[in-house]
């Protein structure tokens, strides 16, 4: 199975017109989307919680957490996201694909 990237749009959930689309790189492992801080900053969504993670190579980090409405093709739904460093790049995590209504077909 290859790399899936989809464009999706992230919208403020306080300020309907603050929105931006993304490019994601879709990851079935993630639980959790992540989005540069930036980003998230310029749509004005507000840092709630903070919480560890582990990642593949055994290191724990801890990342802020907040919110956003996402759109794809027609759908909307609300899921939590991950403050991403500067050079983390856009990972669409499980918990907004599915709440979109979406999932992954690994033979497709």
């Amino acid at each position: 199975m290859g790399l899936i990237h989809i464009n999706i749009k992230v919208e403020s959930p306080t300020d309907n017109s603050k929105t931006k689309n993304l490019d994601f790189l879709v990851d079935s492992g993630a639980l959790y989307t992540v989005i540069p801080e930036k980003y998230l900053k310029n749509l004005g969504i507000k840092k709630d919680s903070k919480r560890e993670f582990i990642l593949a190579d055994g290191r724990v980090i801890e990342r802020y957490m907040g919110g956003a409405v996402f759109e794809y093709l027609g759908k909307r739904s609300f899921a939590p996201v991950m403050f991403g460093e500067p050079n983390d790049r856009a990972v669409l995590g499980v918990t907004a694909l599915e709440s979109l209504g979406f999932g992954l077909n690994p033979l497709k």
